[in-house]
Formats: structure tokens, C-alpha cells, sequence
């Protein structure tokens, strides 16, 4: 309760309303008398004008944006800096507008593209934007529907910097991989809200419905300073749909043959020409037991989720606010089947979340390009699991503030931000008889300044300063330069560093469904590390035809990490890093366009990463690091009918070797190199979906997952005798743990 009234007392000291579209990630402002501009965006087919869906409308010099709907209608918030609408999709020539009133509706008319002259790839699968200095991936709602996207784990199937896979073969846990380190170290946030972090690490991804989002911005490196400064591989920021969304109603309904099913709802209304009103329902379960292996245990565990999002939005001329309620409960019960009664191995967890947001813009007509903004989030988080006979409780209070000031000097090619933030934590967690706890309090200062040279060059150098009641003074420097040598070509480069303070139970839940003794050796420390990052984005023509190539490499050096160390047989160890700890990753992705509405995607990654290990014979070894596949290999292909009517997509991925625990008394290190020879076989994966859209506003889709059929066929080690001690379910799942899996569902989104 202390937490509570700490949460309301300071949201009493600024209104508790805001806008989702904050300062803190360059979106739009009102200028006097109109705070957004509206339009639709279509082409002209046989003398008819015909609304283009998905296309793409952004403001010049801004990674500010948004997509059209099925009617071809958006809207967008005016925004600070910029008045220049830049409108694009796939096989169109862009425009760009001049936006001088804002209250008239703008009606804007692509032609198909025929030349070079005006290449660009917005709209295509896995969208870049081409303004931001940070290397930014854009996923739209287009691009969401190529799968059936249930939540945030399961939006990246078309995406090849970004895999999901399950954790371990009990609790249903999927792991996020970026830039070849783990979700952890990559800043998840919900429309600028750190999110998906501390305790929901485990199961966070599962915790964000796919229908509720509208966009998802991948940036890869050290993100801005702004947000914090646990952004250590890079900084994912997901936005939700609004409360005065144009699309008052979505209707979302999805069954697979695992027995499946889910349903959603998002609903909006305009309550004043001020204020209005947004719902945000989700309600899924799962309640067959499945066992392809006949190894006696749930290939996924039994679920409940009901999970929802209450929130009001209030706009005006000198304002923009916006503040609501989230809350979920969840329930999951894996281990054997029921068959085996109560001496089976079960596992259990039960999450209830609740949270609490505000948001405020001040606005300042005369001076649009000025802007204050004060974001408070406070979550209670409260989880119970067990293992087996192993019980784990765990709870979390966090209070997050972040007050923004933006404006310019001079003139808007000297941009800076700078304010002051607080972020506040408390810890409890309890492993059998393991018992960790820590409280954080950590005020900051940041600020952050942007040169730009118009349509040329781009640089942002930013610092924050913390202070960490238990590790003192944390200094965090960031940079980031774009430079476009043409039109066609683009250089990024970023360096920065991170830090944040690692949870030990909850990042890594999926080691502990096994038999092995868990051995603390860590003392707590932060995690630190440096990131250091390139990348070219090159537009031409290819037999004619539009396309892209986007190249990156990207390197993080840890100078303090927390390390999990499987190399000993039937035991689980946690220590501090000592020696090295690096991440390289490499992506060359080509995205091409052969015929009108069809779009392919073909990309390749390749990960080195490595720990310093000691391993059983006593000496210490830079190793790979382990379940971290070495390369991966993505082909993405779309295509579609006039209008949508019909949508077909298909992705094929290959996931190369890794290496997985050596479980074998006294390993053979083997002279040399000195590693040892446990890797596992590499694999492919087909999804593909068919959709059929109807003038109704009724979608209807059928897909599939893992239809090549291949899955692991023994994710568990001594499944016959899970109280032993060689049983194992946590540390040898490299593949699919379930085969071929069919799916059906509807979108229901009523003409506007």
C-alpha cells in the first residue's frame, strides 16, 4: 500500500493525463486550433479512385508516423518540428505535402512508380525507416497480419534480426534472441514505458496481444538516452492502439489444433470532442494436453490469460494527456499428464500484474517546436511457481517518472532534450531456500542534442547521469550519426554504453525445471557493457525492379555481466564475469519487389558470441556461448490481389547449429581448440497464411506453423524419472518442441 499511495502522490503533483505519443520518441505536437491532420491516401484505377492499405505517412526529418487503414483514411498529430508529409508505398512514386492548415482534410493520390528516380521501400515486410539515426526497423500493422501474431512473442516471424523460441520443454517460456544476447538486454518498451522487464521477463512477451498493437520499432545498438539506461543490445518500443483510434472496433477470434483458442477486442469512443475512451480486452486458454514425444510430459503447458487495458485520453490545443489501468492474471500447469495423479512432476505459476499509467503533454502553439512531458508508470507484480517440489515466489513493486523538455537552438537543425528521471524497485524472490532481495532508487539527469543538415546528415550525442543507491554514480554517453552520401545510400554508426541490474531466477526460469543443484556464487553486481554499431542501407534497381539491401554489424563488449554456467554436469552455477564476454553480429538483408504486390525478404545472420568459462577440468576457456545458433538464414515472400482481397505469405527459415550442455561426467575438452563437441543439428521452419478480406470489414485467415513437421525429438533428459538427478527439461531445448500446427481465426474492423 506504501507503494500505492507513493504512485498517487506524485501523480498529484502533475494532472494525470497524457498522450501515448509523448516527446520522448519525436512524435507530433499541436499547433494552434488543430492538434492533428487527417487524410486519406489512394490511386486511380479505370477513372475510380481506390483506397491504399498500409500505406506509409510520415513527417520529414521524423521517425513520427503511421500507416492507413483499410478505408485508406489516417490520422496523425501535428507535429513540433516539421510540416512537410512525406506519403509512400510499395510500386508508387512518393509525395510530399506541404501541410499549411492543418484542419483541412488532405486527399492524396499515388501513381505507380515506373523509375529509380523516387526508389523507396516503406510499406514492404520489415520496413527501415530511413529518417531515424538510429538504425530502426518499422513493423506496421500490415505487416503484423502476415502471421497470426497472438502476441508480442509472435510478431517477428517475418522479422530476421529478432527469434523467439521456447525456453526449455515445461513451462511454455519463450526467450527473445538480438544481436546474439537475450531479451534481457535488449529495452522492451510499451509506448515508452519500460515494460518487459524485471520479473516479467519470464513470460512479458506473452503478456502483449498481438491485435492490440498498431506498431513496433526495432532499434538495433545503444537507444537514446531518453529512455533510460538499460538499452545494452537495443531498444524495442511498442505501440498500442488509442483511444481515439479512427477504428472504433476490432473484433479478433483465433483457434489452433493444439485446441488453442483466443479472442480479443478493441474498442474506442469519443466521449467529448476532448475526451475519449479506449478498451483493450484479451482472453485466451489452452486446455488439451499434448504429447507427440510420448515422453509422458505436457509439450506445452495448460493456460489461462485474461488481460486488459482501461485508458482515457484527453486533447486540447495546450495539452495532450492520457492515463489508464492495465491488469492481467495468468495461470499455467505443466510437467506430466494428468494421467500420472499426484505424484506427478508439476509445473505451476501464477502471475497477477497490475499497473498503472500517466502521461502529459504541454503543448505550446506560438512555439511548436517547444514541448514538456511528464510519463509516470507504477506496477505491482506478484508471481508464484514451482518446480517439481521446488516452490519460487517472487514480487515486484516498481515506480518509473521521466519528465521531458524539447526544444531547439536557433533554429530546428539544433534540436536538444534534457530532463530528469526516477526509477524505483523492489525486489523479493525465494527459490526453495534461496532467498534474494534488493531495493533500487535511482534519480537521473539526461540530456540529449541533435545536428541536423538537411536531407545530409544527422548526429545525436546524449549522456544521462544516475545515481544508484547501492553502485553509486552511473555515467551513460550515447552517440548516433546518419549520413546519406545520395539519395540511395545511407551510413549509420552508434556507440554507447549500458548498464542495468540482472535478475537471476526470473531471466533465466527455464534452467531451473531440471534436477540441477543451484550454486550462487555471484555477488550482485550491475551488468555493463559497450555497444558499438555500423550500418548501410542501399536502394537501386534490380532487373528493373525496385529493392534494398541493409547491411549492419554490430559488436557488444560486457565489462561486468552476470553469468549462467552450464558446463558442469547437474549443476546450475551463477558467478560473475571474469575474463571476456562479447557479442558479434552480422545481418545482410535484401528486400525486393519482383512484381506489383509482391514483396520478398531474403536475409542472413550470423552470431559469435563468447564467455570466458571454467570448466570441469579447472581451467578457464573462451567458449561460445551456448544455445546461441551461429547462422540463420530468412526468405519472406508476400503477395496479394488488388485491394488485399486475397494475401498470401510464406516465410522459411533455417537455424544453424548450437552448442547445447555437454552432460557427460569428467567433458572431453578435446586438444584443441578446447571445445567441447555437443552441438545440435541445424533445421528448417516453414509458416505460411492465406487471408481473404471482404468489403464487410470480415478478414478471415487459415495458417500454418512448423509445417516441415520437425521437432526435437527428446527435449527432456530422464523424462522417466523427473525426481532423479539427472532429470533435465530447462537446458536441452535447441528446436521445436511441437510438430505441425494448423490455425484458423477472423478480424472483424467495421467500415469507418
Amino acid at each position: 500500500m506504501r507503494f500505492l499511495y507513493l504512485w498517487i502522490a506524485l501523480a498529484a503533483v502533475v494532472p494525470a493525463w497524457a498522450q501515448s505519443d509523448s516527446i520522448t520518441s519525436q512524435q507530433p505536437h499541436a499547433s494552434a486550433g488543430q492538434t492533428v491532420v487527417r487524410g486519406s491516401v489512394g490511386e486511380i484505377v479505370s477513372g475510380k479512385r481506390i483506397p491504399l492499405i498500409g500505406a506509409t505517412v510520415q513527417w520529414a526529418g521524423t521517425s513520427s508516423g503511421t500507416a492507413t487503414g483499410t478505408d485508406g483514411k489516417f490520422q496523425l498529430p501535428i507535429h513540433a518540428v516539421s510540416n512537410r508529409l512525406i506519403v509512400s508505398y510499395v510500386g508508387y512514386q512518393p509525395d510530399t505535402l506541404s501541410i499549411t492548415n492543418p484542419a483541412v482534410d488532405i486527399t492524396v493520390t499515388l501513381r505507380s512508380e515506373r523509375t529509380l528516380q523516387e526508389v523507396t521501400v516503406a510499406g514492404a515486410p520489415g520496413q527501415m525507416d530511413q529518417i531515424n539515426p538510429i538504425h530502426t526497423e518499422f513493423i506496421n500493422q500490415r505487416t503484423l497480419a502476415k502471421a497470426a501474431c497472438c502476441n508480442l512473442s509472435e510478431s517477428f516471424e517475418t522479422n530476421a534480426s529478432v527469434s523467439v523460441s521456447y525456453s526449455d520443454a515445461v513451462t511454455g517460456a519463450k526467450q527473445i534472441q538480438f544481436l546474439g544476447l537475450g531479451g534481457q538486454y535488449v529495452q522492451t518498451n510499451v509506448e515508452n514505458i519500460p515494460t518487459v522487464r524485471g520479473l516479467a521477463t519470464t513470460f512479458g512477451l506473452n503478456y502483449i496481444p498481438g491485435t492490440w498493437i498498431t506498431s513496433i520499432d526495432i532499434g538495433k545498438g545503444a537507444g537514446s538516452v531518453v529512455n533510460g539506461y538499460e538499452s545494452m543490445s537495443g531498444q524495442m518500443n511498442v505501440e498500442l492502439q488509442k483511444p481515439d483510434d479512427q477504428n472504433k472496433l476490432f473484433l479478433n477470434g483465433y483457434v489452433n489444433s493444439f485446441g488453442r483458442i483466443e479472442g480479443n477486442a478493441n474498442w474506442s469512443k469519443a466521449l467529448t470532442k476532448k475526451w475519449s475512451v479506449g478498451v483493450l480486452g484479451h482472453a485466451s486458454t489452452l486446455r488439451t494436453e499434448i504429447n507427440q514425444n510420448n515422453d509422458g510430459f505436457r509439450d506445452l503447458p495448460l493456460y489461462t490469460q485474461v488481460n486488459a487495458i482501461n485508458r482515457y485520453k484527453y486533447s486540447s490545443d495546450r495539452f495532450m494527456a492520457q492515463f489508464g489501468v492495465k491488469a492481467l492474471y495468468e495461470e499455467r500447469d505443466g510437467g506430466q499428464l494428468a494421467s500420472f495423479g499426484t505424484s506427478r512432476y508439476s509445473f505451476g505459476n501464477t502471475t497477477k500484474r497490475l499497473e498503472f499509467f500517466s502521461k502529459t503533454a504541454k503543448l505550446y502553439p506560438e512555439k511548436p517546436y517547444r514541448g514538456l512531458g511528464l510519463i509516470l508508470n507504477g506496477v505491482s507484480h506478484e508471481q508464484t511457481a514451482n518446480f517439481g517440489y521446488r516452490p519460487y515466489s517472487g514480487q515486484q513493486r516498481t515506480l518509473y517518472a521521466n519528465l521531458i523538455y524539447q526544444s531547439i537552438i536557433g533554429n530546428t537543425n539544433h534540436a536538444y532534450k534534457t530532463g530528469i528521471s526516477y526509477l524505483f524497485d523492489d525486489y523479493r524472490e525465494q527459490l526453495g531456500f534461496i532467498q534474494t532481495k534488493r531495493t533500487e532508487s535511482v534519480p537521473g539527469v539526461f540530456a540529449e542534442y541533435t545536428y541536423t543538415y538537411p536531407e545530409k546528415l544527422t548526429l545525436v550525442l546524449g549522456g544521462r547521469f544516475d545515481y544508484h543507491n547501492l553502485f553509486g554514480a552511473q555515467w551513460t554517453p550515447r552517440a548516433h550519426l546518419k549520413y546519406s552520401v545520395n539519395q540511395y545510400v545511407t551510413l549509420r554508426a552508434s556507440a554507447g554504453r549500458g548498464f542495468r541490474v540482472p535478475n537471476m531466477f526470473a531471466e533465466n526460469f527455464g534452467y531451473l525445471v531440471s534436477s540441477r543443484a543451484v550454486i550462487n556464487d555471484a555477488q550482485l553486481r550491475p551488468e555493463i557493457s559497450w555497444n558499438y554499431g555500423l550500418s548501410l542501407t542501399n536502394e537501386f534497381s534490380l532487373f528493373g525492379k525496385k529493392a534494398s539491401l541493409v547491411v549492419d554489424y554490430y559488436r557488444t563488449d560486457f565489462r561486468e555481466q552476470l553469468m549462467v554456467d552450464l558446463e558442469h554436469p547437474r549443476e546450475l552455477h551463477f558467478h560473475n564475469l571474469y575474463g571476456k564476454s562479447f557479442a558479434n553480429s552480422f545481418q545482410a538483408e535484401l528486400n525486393y519487389q519482383p512484381i506489383k504486390r509482391m514483396d520478398v525478404k531474403l536475409a542472413y545472420r550470423l552470431y559469435d558470441v563468447r564467455q570466458s568459462m571454467s570448466v570441469p577440468s579447472g581451467d578457464t576457456l573462451l567458449l561460445p556461448r551456448m544455445m546461441i545458433p551461429r547462422d540463420r538464414v530468412l526468405l519472406n515472400i508476400g503477395y496479394a490481389l488488388p485491394f488485399d482481397k486475397w494475401k498470401f505469405d510464406a516465410t522459411l527459415q533455417w537455424n544453424g547449429p548450437r552448442r547445447i550442455p555437454y552432460l557427460r561426467e569428467g567433458a572431453d575438452y578435446e586438444q584443441p581448440p578446447y571445445v567441447p563437441r555437443t552441438y545440435s543439428p541445424g533445421y528448417y521452419n516453414l509458416n505460411a497464411q492465406l487471408s481473404r478480406a471482404f468489403r464487410t470489414g470480415w478478414e478471415i485467415y487459415l495458417g500454418g506453423e512448423n509445417l516441415t513437421g520437425f521437432r526435437q525429438s527428446n527435449p527432456i533428459l530422464a523424462a522417466n524419472n523427473p525426481f532423479g538427478p539427472d532429470f533435465d527439461a530447462g537446458t536441452q531445448v535447441w528446436g521445436p518442441i511441437t510438430g505441425r500446427m494448423v490455425y484458423v481465426g477472423f478480424r472483424f474492423k467495421p467500415a469507418i
